[in-house]
This record gives C-alpha cells, sequence and structure tokens, in this order.
C-alpha cells in the first residue's frame, strides 16, 4: 500500500507579502497632497468662519461691555421686525438687477465688436480691460471726484449746455451712479470671457447658415448663442454673486445715501456690526445674504440643463 504524503505548504515569508505603498495608494497619496493646500484654505477661510458666525448669531455680542449672552434665535426674529430690511433688500435686487442686464449686454456687444478682427481692436480692448486691474478704492475714489456737483461730469455737461444733476446727493441718480461706476470697473472682465468664447465658435457653422439664407440677426440668436451658452452662465454667476456683495463702492461714494437709497445688504451688514456694535444681528445679516447667494446659484445651475448648450 502506496502511503501518499501531503506536500507541506510552502511557508509565507514577509517578503512574498504585496508592498503596501502600491502604485494606486501612491497616486492616491499624491492626489491628496496636490489638493491639501486648497482644502485647508477652504477650512480655514470658508468653514470654520462660516461656523463661528452661525454661533455668533446666536449671541449678542456687546464688545464695550464686554458681554457675550446667549440669545438663541432672537436675531433671527428681529430679522422679521426690522423695518429697515425691507428698502435694503429692495436696494440690494435693484442695484444688482440694473448691474448684471447693463454688465453682461455691454460686455456681450462690445465682444461681439472686437470678434470681427476690425483695426484698433488691441487699444479698444485695452481700453475696456484696464479698469479691471485698477484698485478698485482707487478707480472709486477717482469717479467720486467726477460725479461731484462741480466735478468733471458736471463740466463736460456745461459745456454742451446741460445743467448736470448733483449725481451722488440725490436718490435716482445716486443708484444710477454707483451701477454706471460698478458696470465700466468689471465688464472688462466679461468681455475677454465673452470674446474667448466666440473665437471658439467654429467658422463652418456661421457660413452654413449664411448659406441657408439666415440673417445676422438670426445667425446670432441660432448660432452663437447656444454656442457660448456655458460662457454666458459663468459670467452670469459671477455678476450676480459679486453683485450682491458691494461694499467699497458704496462706503466712498454714497455711504449708503442719500437716506437709505443705496443701502445695500453688505453695507446694512456692515452698519449693524461695526458702527452700531450688533455683532450678533450682523452676523444673522451675513446668514441672511449667504442663504440669498446660496439659493440664486442654485436656481442658475439647475436652470442650466434647459438652456446651456452640451448639457443634458
Amino acid at each position: 500500500m502506496t502511503l501518499l504524503l501531503e506536500k507541506p505548504a510552502a511557508s509565507v515569508t514577509p517578503a512574498d507579502k504585496a508592498p503596501y505603498w502600491t502604485m494606486r495608494r501612491r497616486d492616491e497619496l499624491a492626489g491628496w497632497l496636490m489638493v491639501a493646500p486648497q482644502l485647508a484654505g477652504i477650512v480655514a477661510f470658508v468653514i470654520v468662519p462660516l461656523g463661528l458666525v452661525v454661533w455668533y448669531s446666536l449671541h449678542e455680542w456687546n464688545v464695550l461691555a464686554g458681554s457675550f449672552t446667549f440669545v438663541g434665535a432672537d436675531n433671527y426674529t428681529a430679522l422679521a421686525d426690522d423695518k429697515q430690511l425691507g428698502p435694503v433688500l429692495r436696494a440690494t435686487g435693484l442695484f444688482s438687477a440694473g448691474l448684471v442686464v447693463l454688465n453682461l449686454s455691454l460686455a456681450l456687444f462690445l465682444a461681439v465688436l472686437l470678434n470681427q478682427k476690425l483695426r484698433g481692436t488691441v487699444v479698444f480692448r485695452t481700453l475696456f480691460f484696464s479698469p479691471v486691474v485698477v484698485t478698485l478704492v482707487a478707480w472709486t475714489i477717482v469717479w467720486g471726484f467726477l460725479l461731484q456737483d462741480n466735478g468733471g461730469v458736471n463740466a463736460f455737461l456745461d459745456l454742451l449746455g446741460i445743467d448736470g444733476p448733483n449725481w451722488l446727493r440725490s436718490g435716482g441718480t445716486a443708484m444710477a451712479s454707483v451701477i454706471v461706476v460698478q458696470l465700466f470697473k468689471n465688464v472688462g472682465l466679461n468681455m475677454v470671457l465673452f470674446l474667448a468664447a466666440l473665437q471658439g465658435v467654429p467658422a463652418e457653422l456661421y457660413e452654413a447658415a449664411r448659406i441657408d439664407g439666415a440673417s445676422a440677426w438670426a445667425r446670432f440668436r441660432r448660432v452663437t448663442v447656444p454656442l457660448i451658452s456655458p460662457t454666458i452662465l459663468l459670467t452670469m454667476i459671477l455678476t450676480i454673486v459679486g453683485s450682491l456683495q458691494v461694499f467699497a463702492q458704496i462706503a466712498v461714494l454714497t455711504q449708503g445715501g442719500p437716506g437709505n437709497s443705496t443701502t445695500v445688504l453688505v453695507y446694512y451688514l456692515y452698519q449693524q456690526a461695526f458702527q452700531f456694535h450688533h455683532f450678533g444681528y450682523g452676523s444673522a445679516l451675513a446668514l441672511l445674504l449667504f442663504g440669498i447667494v446660496l439659493v440664486l446659484t442654485v436656481i442658475q445651475w439647475r436652470m442650466r440643463r434647459r438652456w446651456v448648450f452640451h448639457e443634458s
């Protein structure tokens, strides 16, 4: 009888084990190291400050008296009882709507002109883009002198026989002045973005539309606008968010006046927190602003599937 002897199992040595630092783990580590600075910045400058604002909004912080009292939802209840908040929100909406419509329209119009490759387009482009790189406060101070009752704008109108108003001291013209100042400050950025999008539209599509008998307006509406719609979405989001965060222009030009006609939400927040020392209520206003920006951004992002080209 033959005895079958089982072969002993080979012993596993440490050298036969799979190494821990596989190629996949090295790639993952490299990826985390690359995004670590950005994540650290988001945590330090977005998440932590947002959490502190929520915490402060639940308290009444009197810096002068050195008190920090928990008040719960009282600051949020005060939002509903604040009679000045309604006019502030209306002024904010008026400023944002006027700036967004004028900025996007003018930027797209200028981009279309520059895309025609006419003579002098380099100078024209530099002229409209240069305000983007100018310091915001310096730009606003210069316009503050120009818009005074005896400033450069009224001096020019006087040459034409027109008696100009005191632009920054009248309720109607003050808001229009702030909108125009901000319009010419940032329209160059959107103009460059639109120009880059227009230069990416294939010329063959325009030629095919022209052969089919489409007019210039039909080519613009049926070819240009759909193909640059992702850029329109980007510039719209950036312009709306920027318009809701305007502060320096109001602080330098009008200080929220005359009356409260140019007191937008960010400037009202500043007044409550740093002028009247209502830091808890100011934090509640900051969260209100955050909620408005978040809701508007989400609405635009959800609507992109209906009108943005290449979106499913």
